[in-house]
């Protein structure tokens, strides 16, 4: 095991945690989806840290960040590029949109059109992009950091199956405590500002990808993890009762699939080189809640993705 690696990304927590007040574990569970090489989803109302969480996190590691602001009017070639006449000349230029960076911060995105939401959906999952018949590879790593607010949603269009399924994890952004409150207002308000160090490369963190995927899985544990996920399907024998009731549809494959890989990076960031059944416990609410596509009388009713990926957890035996 790179010893310097996890080194390194203890170093980048200590950077972020100097910017950012609190929000721990949404701190952990961002580099957990970076350092899987997937994408985060955040979702909290505004002024809780979201973006400054992700240009943060973009300074520490010294990779490239855009941000791309959704609203409704945004077209899919204002996040892709798109082929430009230059004056003066009779062929084509591609300009690059702000999708090309290792970091892209996706603001709202509820706010925009399904056409241009689906824009994202090739270089979420391929790492390219397609203009005009010509595909052009992004940078290396490649993370994705979307937001939405959970309160106001007039004049929003709720992200589709498809695209959800493509975020490795979702993220609640809680409000801070009384005592983060403190720290926030002596933070931002006086005449000091945290200064914030680059700790990490892309580099790095593509070799932590890799050595992520080196870390063993037993097969009790793996088995465990399936038995998690199959539970999520209001047909399966093992199904609890309230998926039984509430769910519509469950988890799809690259639900395990996100389990697995988001477990193997947080036995790797606490040392071990091996899954314990703890780690997969950790990662299953948000690899799972935006996965479970409830029906009408859970949304009614108030019952949240969350509580049914409890019981599921409870009633679920470890190998």
């Amino acid at each position: 095991m790179d010893l310097k690696l996890i080194d390194k990304i203890g170093l980048v927590k200590e950077e972020i945690g100097g910017a950012l007040v609190g929000q721990k574990d949404v701190i952990d569970l961002t580099l957990t989806a970076l350092l899987s090489g997937g994408h985060v989803l955040l979702e909290g109302v505004p002024g809780l840290g979201k973006t400054l969480l992700a240009r943060t996190l973009a300074q520490v590691l010294d990779i490239s960040y855009n941000r791309i602001q959704f609203t409704p009017d945004l077209m899919p070639s204002d996040i892709t590029g798109t082929n430009l006449i230059l004056a003066g000349r009779d062929e084509f230029e591609f300009r690059p949109g702000p999708v090309f960076a290792s970091l892209v911060l996706a603001d709202e995105i509820n706010r925009a059109t399904p056409k241009t939401q689906s824009a994202l959906l090739e270089s979420m999952q391929e790492g390219r992009v397609t203009v005009f018949g010509e595909t052009r590879d992004l940078p290396r790593p490649f993370f994705v950091i979307a937001t939405q607010n959970p309160l106001e949603m007039e004049g929003t269009y709720p992200l589709p199956e498809a695209q959800l399924d493509r975020f490795l994890f979702k993220v609640l952004v809680p409000y801070p405590s009384l005592e983060d409150l403190r720290d926030i207002v002596n933070l931002t308000t006086g005449t000091v500002q945290a200064e914030i160090k680059q700790v990490m490369t892309g580099e790095d963190i593509l070799a932590v990808n890799r050595l992520a995927r080196e870390v063993p899985v037993a097969d009790k544990v793996l088995e465990y993890a399936l038995s998690i996920l199959v539970a999520t399907h209001p047909a399966n024998a093992t199904a609890t009762p309230m998926v039984k009731e509430y769910v519509q549809v469950g988890a799809s494959p690259r639900g395990i699939q996100s389990i697995i890989l988001a477990a193997r990076v947080t036995a790797l960031l606490a040392g071990r080189f091996n899954v314990s059944f703890a780690d997969i416990e950790k990662v299953c609410v948000p690899a799972l809640r935006h996965r479970l596509f409830l029906n009408f009388e859970a949304l009614g009713g108030g019952i949240s993705p969350d509580s049914i990926i409890a019981e599921i957890l409870d009633a679920t035996e470890r190998g």
